[in-house]
């Protein structure tokens, strides 16, 4: 089995930040990639930023420059650090995780959690 657990979320004022964490523990042999997703409410879910097995990185026009994603290897996490936020960044923020098992590699998806910046 594999638990993928999100923390970082709350409440900032614009201009503040924010890091999240995506951290997966259970039956694992390695992180493959990793990605962040939101939702705001009525819209439907966005990419914000992804990484790649060897460190690559992309992000969604709204969020370069601000936001970063990141990998830690040895503790199966992946970051967001989330800068100057703004009020339409106020969305459930998603992780989503390709883990390789010892069998098979698969998609996971954390439980979420919420961003609110007030303006």
């Amino acid at each position: 089995q594999v638990q993928l657990v999100e923390s970082g979320g709350g409440l900032v004022q614009a201009g503040g930040s924010l890091r999240l964490s995506c951290a997966a523990s259970g039956s694992i042999v390695s992180i493959i990639a990793g990605a962040w997703y939101r939702q705001a409410p009525g819209k439907q879910r966005e990419l914000v930023a992804g990484i790649t097995s060897d460190g690559n990185t992309d992000y969604a026009y709204s969020v370069k420059g601000r936001f970063t994603i990141a990998r830690d290897n040895a503790k199966n996490t992946v970051y967001l650090q989330m800068n100057s936020l703004k009020p339409e960044d106020t969305a459930v923020y998603y992780c989503n995780v390709q883990i390789q098992r010892p069998f098979l590699s698969r998609d996971y998806w954390g439980q979420g959690t919420q961003v609110t910046v007030s303006s």
